[in-house]
């Protein structure tokens, strides 16, 4: 039961967040920002928030997570107000590396099913 709620509470912290990255915040940092997961603690009193950015680039990605640093006390009031929660979590963004994580995985399997790269066709 308390794993429903923690994972109830997270996805609705997910979609507040989306919410007011695209209604609310002002800085064109913040634009193409995607948050992609939530994950709470069991107390439910901080969030690990992942995020992407549509592009790759290094530089944008480097501004993004200043953008979502500055932003942080905002979203976090935003949040308490949106959710009417006893305790609002601490926000902690993080670059979501799952999706290179998993395309590196991929192009390892594919190489180890090529006819050269040592796996059985």
């Amino acid at each position: 039961m308390p794993e429903h709620r923690r994972e109830r509470v997270a996805h609705r912290l997910q979609v507040e967040l989306a919410e007011l990255l695209v209604r609310e915040v002002a800085d064109p940092r913040l634009r193409a920002v995607t948050i992609t997961a939530v994950r709470l603690t069991a107390d439910l009193k901080q969030a690990r928030v992942f995020w992407r950015t549509l592009g790759d680039d290094e530089t944008e990605r480097a501004a993004t997570a200043q953008g979502l640093v500055r932003a942080t006390t905002f979203l976090r009031r935003r949040l308490g107000e949106a959710l009417a929660m006893r305790t609002t979590p601490t926000l902690r963004f993080e670059y979501d590396t799952l999706p290179d994580t998993a395309r590196r995985m991929d192009a390892l399997l594919a190489a180890t099913r090529s006819p050269g790269g040592g796996g059985k066709p």
